[in-house]
């Protein structure tokens, strides 16, 4: 899996040099040129967009009209550049949405933070559809989703907030809207559907994010943390990934779905990070075939496999299996414990442990519906805290 993200600094060069040679690089690391009269436009112009998809039809030419001013470009500096040119240093370009009038904007972490070490950008500027440049403070970057969110002075911008949809009750098929800056190419609008649900792909640490958004429409390098709209113009997700051959895109991209994104930005802007549930088990999803050939009275469920030293799933007695076999080509651990609830809530193929446990918090108290040896039981666990690092 690729994400679609950053850029080569050369990419950033041939943009920086095609700036407007008169800017005054107020927008970005507090320079002090300008006009009397600049420096006094303190006015933030706010544009709310409601209506699109109203008569119910999917119009993307709507869409991109009323909705492309609040997608912007994210460039980053990394290791010690002095500036977007620097040839030393490290850059890279995405995509990102505006939230509000306060000046909050929306992207993926890895558009601002060096993969794998998750150490942030030294310089982060947004660039709008008016050719406007400023700089951004990172308030708080969620490497378990892959979201970050960033702050820009809102002064003397006109800001066009996009509106958080819901991704719990999309269907595959339903006509999506993808804009961004792909290979640098800025306010670039693609078509498609949704092409599945439920996928799970690479956060920037050893967890997955689940329920991602699979879609055809074009995704490619640069187009990560710009949004993917419904009929109605609502972001349904942050494009992020693409699986591809080639390098490009190959009609095979994802989206993080707006329910994680939603909880991820509301505790960056209180917090300035997020707390995730941690249980500490490897599991198996059970399926009706392996379910039949263990003699287990049950249709779906996690069947633990391994049990992290230390963690909270060891402390509450669970029990991972003590033998192994082979069954339609795969090694199964048998003998342990298999998850079939979380708080009476069953698991499903489509919402599985790891989604139960990463829609709750660190410190929650949760009741485990558990066979063991054939015989129901109830276990109840105090969630820790997510190790920290990546890998």
């Amino acid at each position: 899996m690729r994400r679609a993200a950053a850029l080569a600094l050369a990419v950033l060069g041939l943009v920086a040099v095609g700036c407007n040679s008169d800017d005054d690089g107020s927008g970005g690391s507090g320079g002090s040129g300008g006009s009397a009269a600049q420096r006094e436009v303190t006015t933030t112009r706010v544009k709310v967009v409601e209506g699109i998809g109203r008569q119910g039809g999917f119009d993307p030419s709507e869409i991109y009209q009323r909705l492309a001013p609040g997608v912007v470009t994210v460039l980053s500096v990394f290791d010690g550049a002095t500036s977007l040119l620097d040839s030393d240093g490290e850059g890279g370009q995405g995509s990102g949405f505006v939230l509000d009038g306060k000046g909050y904007i929306a992207t993926n972490a890895h558009v601002v933070t060096s993969e794998g070490a998750g150490k942030r950008a030294e310089q982060v500027y947004v660039e709008f559809s008016d050719g406007n440049r400023v700089s951004a403070r990172v308030v708080g970057v969620d490497l378990n989703a892959d979201v970050a969110l960033l702050k820009v002075d809102p002064d003397g911008l006109s800001l066009t907030p996009l509106p958080l949809g819901e991704s719990h009750n999309i269907e595959v098929g339903e006509p999506v809207a993808a804009i961004g800056s792909p290979f640098g190419e800025r306010q670039s609008l693609s078509i498609g559907v949704i092409s599945a649900l439920d996928r799970n792909i690479d956060s920037l640490t050893r967890f997955k994010i689940g329920d991602a958004i699979q879609t055809d429409a074009a995704i490619n390098p640069g187009n990560s943390g710009g949004p993917l709209l419904d009929a109605h113009g609502r972001v349904l997700g942050i494009n992020a990934q693409i699986k591809t051959q080639s390098g490009g895109g190959e009609g095979v991209g994802f989206a993080i779905p707006v329910d994680a994104v939603r909880r991820s930005l509301d505790a960056l802007r209180e917090h300035g990070r997020v707390d995730y549930g941690y249980l500490g088990v490897s599991a198996l999803a059970v399926w009706p075939q392996l379910a039949e050939r263990l003699n287990l009275d049950l249709r779906s469920g996690a069947f633990i496999q391994d049990i992290e030293k230390g963690s909270p799933a060891e402390r509450a007695g669970l029990q991972a299996g003590d033998h192994e076999i082979e069954f339609q080509a795969q090694r199964i651990t048998v003998g342990g414990d298999v998850i079939v609830a979380v708080d009476g809530r069953p698991l499903t193929r489509s919402t599985d442990l790891a989604d139960r446990i990463s829609a709750l918090s660190t410190g929650d108290q949760v009741s485990l519906d558990v066979m063991r040896d054939g015989k129901h039981r109830t276990v109840g666990v105090r969630l820790g805290r997510r190790p920290r690092g990546s890998g």
